[in-house]
């Protein structure tokens, strides 16, 4: 989502349709992005039986199952719970500024220090959640990797 499909929407969207497509598609993409780590590592299998709860928590498998499922659910989570609340209040308020400004959040300099630091807040946010979300296909594609040596 942020690696690939946000940027080509936000190269070729206006800005209100891309902030209306993304309001509309991360709070579903974050909600996948924590439950579907759980659902995988509760049905993971070794030689095509389901591990279980017990199985899980061997040794092999809490490096290989349990950490990368677990970070990329923690990090679904990180996203969902915390960065996408604050980075929405920090849209609503950059929305306020303008409304005071008269003048978008994105338009030319200068800005009033007001909107100044909203943005910085905004791409701090932005910025964190696409490391969370870097974070997250990391402990996916490992866990990938796990499974491929499955097959040798």
């Amino acid at each position: 989502m942020s690696f690939v499909s946000g940027i080509i929407a936000f190269r070729v969207l206006p800005r209100p349709q891309f902030a209306t497509l993304q309001a509309k598609t991360f709070p579903t993409y974050f909600a996948l992005q924590t439950a579907l780590p759980v659902v995988v590592a509760l049905t993971a299998s070794r030689s095509a039986q389901p591990l279980g709860i017990s199985g899980l928590l061997e040794p092999e498998n809490r490096l290989n199952v349990v950490l990368p499922m677990a970070t990329a659910f923690v990090t679904g989570l990180v996203n969902f719970l915390v960065l996408r609340p604050l980075t929405v209040q920090t849209m609503q308020e950059r929305k306020h500024q303008e409304t005071r400004d008269g003048k978008k959040s994105y338009d030319p300099a200068p800005h009033s220090k007001e909107m100044v630091a909203l943005n910085k807040k905004f791409a701090r946010l932005h910025g964190l959640s696409s490391l969370v979300n870097l974070v997250c296909i990391g402990a996916t594609v490992f866990y990938g990797v796990v499974l491929s040596k499955k097959l040798e």
